[in-house]
């Protein structure tokens, strides 16, 4: 009599086996001046990869699941988001269906990375699923969630997908942690990556500090780039701004939060104080030079 247990994992098995299969002719390595990484095709010509893991100078290539490699360049890369998009010439690779579903907690996910431009596959759980967040470098994630996997340097970039086989974002290494940029947030990067070649940032011109206010928090105007847009606005070193667009600041963070990309080119109206004094400026935000 075979063991029903037997069955089921046998049964299992055989379908993580058919979802990796399925899914490792989309997995690239990616190799940039003694780093490599995995990356997978997003669309026919283009890959998304780690940016973190992805070497700041020198060639690029990528190495394909059946064994070739090609030259690839950088499209453009996102350090705030970690994602990184290279084109290759290679159109007759079916990208990877990219899904906005958010996994359960506890439910079990597979990373399909590549080593070497063989395939790889990891098995672990959903550890950790939350809402929107901002990385350490400021940029915006639309979906939190962490898998409880080993993940190897090299494996970074590679496709997390849920056990029905829906790929929900990209696998990359956190603080003592495995995160998933979600499909939400790729799509959103690469496609300004893919167009652009690049995320613009808004920019104000003025280095800030901190401070305590009676009435709340300010930021103190340490110094001011005298072609830069705050410069142009009129506002000064010394200056405290207290109010961005009539609510009252929150923080240093918060403002420097609110020079997204869609900033750039809009006018805000600043409050700041002056020898004691309320005033009131319109400020054009600028784009940060090296966003």
């Amino acid at each position: 009599m075979t063991d029903p247990s037997a069955a089921i994992l046998s049964s299992f098995s055989s379908a993580l086996a058919e979802l990796v299969a399925r899914t490792k002719p989309a997995i690239v390595s990616v190799h940039s001046h003694r780093l490599r990484a995995s990356g997978f095709v997003w669309k026919p010509g283009l890959i998304v990869t780690a940016d973190e893991a992805l070497a700041d100078e020198g060639e690029v290539s990528v190495k394909l699941a059946d064994g070739t490699t090609r030259p690839a360049s950088v499209a453009g890369r996102d350090h705030t988001t970690d994602i990184a998009l290279l084109r290759f010439d290679a159109q007759n690779i079916a990208p990877v269906a990219l899904s906005s579903v958010v996994p359960d907690l506890g439910s079990l996910s597979v990373v399909v990375a590549a080593e070497h431009g063989a395939p790889t596959a990891a098995l672990g759980t959903v550890s950790l699923v939350g809402g929107r967040w901002r990385s350490l470098r400021g940029g915006e994630i639309d979906a939190r969630i962490e898998l409880g996997v080993r993940l190897r340097h090299s494996h970074e970039g590679g496709l997390a997908l849920t056990a029905s086989g829906e790929a929900i974002g990209m696998a990359v290494q956190g603080v003592r942690r495995v995160l998933v940029i979600p499909s939400a947030t790729i799509g959103r990067v690469a496609g300004r990556l893919e167009t652009h070649g690049r995320i613009a940032r808004g920019y104000l011109g003025v280095g800030l500090q901190p401070v305590k206010l009676d009435d709340g928090i300010g930021a103190m105007v340490m110094s001011v780039d005298k072609s830069g847009p705050s410069a142009a606005a009129g506002i000064r070193q010394g200056d405290v701004i207290v109010a961005w667009n009539d609510e009252k600041l929150a923080g240093v963070r918060s403002l420097l939060r609110a020079l997204g990309p869609d900033s750039v080119g809009s006018v805000v109206d600043v409050t700041i104080r002056r020898g004691g004094e309320p005033v009131r400026i319109k400020l054009t935000i600028g784009e940060r030079a090296d966003a």
